[in-house]
């Protein structure tokens, strides 16, 4: 069977920097009958574990640490028995919302995980966050962004470990040069292409 895309979304609350805000997230799960793969675990553990179903959980893999893409890691992964995948270079943020508990192992740029038989490769593209990291799925023409890219444009910079050229640039240098058709999956909102944000990117400043 080939690997499918599902998307749960969970709602709750946003914190750095001493602001908090309401925030939908996009929660994936890539797999087949037998198992799964999740990215971001936000907010929900029983939501997500709901979706989950029966499968075996071969990986909770983050995109990045804000508190609103892992606060319910430890739990799904307490439930579930999957290891939670972070890049070592977000752990900074990881211990603002989790300091009793490390991540289970560590992505790297180049890294390919595998689940139902289809690759998912680890991009690291920081900016948005130190340890930001998007996944590329080609054979699904597909990569999940977390927050480094949106349908619009960029994810945020304007908060504590976060910088605007240097999203620029890993979007530009890691992104751009995915097929254009690829379709983007993001933290938040809805999706869009390579394309299509690459049309649209000299608009950006």
């Amino acid at each position: 069977m080939t690997a499918i895309v599902q998307n749960v979304v969970t709602s709750g609350v946003f914190e750095l920097d001493g602001g908090s805000w309401d925030v939908d997230n996009n929660v994936w799960l890539i797999g087949d009958d037998e198992e799964v793969l999740v990215i971001d675990a936000a907010h929900d553990a029983a939501r997500i574990e709901d979706a989950i179903g029966e499968r075996k959980v071969v990986a909770i893999v983050c995109t990045h640490a804000h508190n609103d893409h892992v606060n319910a890691a430890p739990e799904l992964a307490s439930r579930t028995g999957a290891p939670i995948l972070l890049h070592p270079e977000d752990r900074v943020l990881w211990d603002l919302t989790h300091a009793d508990r490390a991540p289970d192992g560590e992505l790297a740029d180049g890294q390919e995980l595998t689940v139902a038989g289809t690759r998912l490769k680890v991009i690291h593209t920081p900016g948005h966050a130190p340890g930001a990291v998007c996944l590329y799925a080609a054979d699904l023409g597909t990569v999940f962004t977390g927050d480094t890219l949106f349908n619009g444009g960029p994810g945020a910079t304007g908060r504590s470990y976060s910088d605007y050229p240097t999203i620029r640039k890993s979007i530009q240098d890691k992104l751009f040069v995915l097929p254009e058709d690829t379709r983007v999956n993001t933290g938040h909102g809805g999706g869009t292409t390579i394309g299509d944000e690459k049309s649209g990117s000299a608009g950006w400043d």
